[in-house]
């Protein structure tokens, strides 16, 4: 190997993923694979690494250079077995995402959206969320937080807290009650 070798950029599946075998693509062997068949490896490749929604699924496909008329046929068989399933990945996906990383109703909406989940389907997966549920878990994350901030002045920690409230989708009341409750009882704030 020699320094200009070295030196040049490494291939494009160098980043932590193994090399691209050439047999997944049938296409790369001279074969004219039957479509149909091939998008369902496709599916079924994106379904084993991951929960996906029907939207998410027909990107990957259209990546692949699979035609739409296709896509929708398979995705269709897939759903009637039970493989795709937005309504079970709305649920768990906001599950996972209010316990995981403690999203409150607005930013699981988002998600959803963003995941390809229709309003319909999203807003009866959110719906499922209990609102004094999401509440403690506001207080969980402030409480969390607030033991970082020790030594800043109460207007500083209520600004910070609430910021990071509003990122997580809290509504604005719930998120300023919340805050304010924990600030000041908090023990550094408490009067001897």
């Amino acid at each position: 190997m020699t320094f200009a070798d070295a030196a040049s950029p490494p291939p494009d599946w160098a980043a932590g993923t193994r090399p691209p075998d050439p047999e997944d693509d049938p296409r790369s062997r001279g074969d004219e694979p039957d479509p149909h068949d091939w998008a369902r490896q496709i599916v079924l490749r994106q379904l084993t690494a991951a929960p996906r929604s029907r939207a998410q699924l027909e990107q990957a496909l259209r990546r692949k250079g699979c035609a739409d008329d296709v896509a929708a046929v398979v995705l269709d068989r897939m759903e009637e077995v039970g493989l795709v399933d937005d309504e079970a990945y709305a649920g768990m996906l906001v599950r996972s995402q209010q316990a995981g990383r403690g999203l409150a109703t607005r930013a699981l909406r988002q998600e959803l959206r963003r995941k390809g989940i229709d309003d319909d389907t999203a807003a009866a997966a959110v719906a499922e969320v209990d609102p004094h549920a999401e509440e403690e878990q506001a207080r969980r994350l402030v409480a969390k937080r607030l033991r970082s901030m020790h030594g800043l002045e109460p207007h500083v920690q209520t600004r910070r807290l609430a910021g990071m409230l509003a990122r997580k989708g809290y509504d604005a009341e719930v998120a300023m009650r919340v805050v304010r409750e924990a600030v000041r009882d908090a023990p550094e704030h408490q009067r001897d």
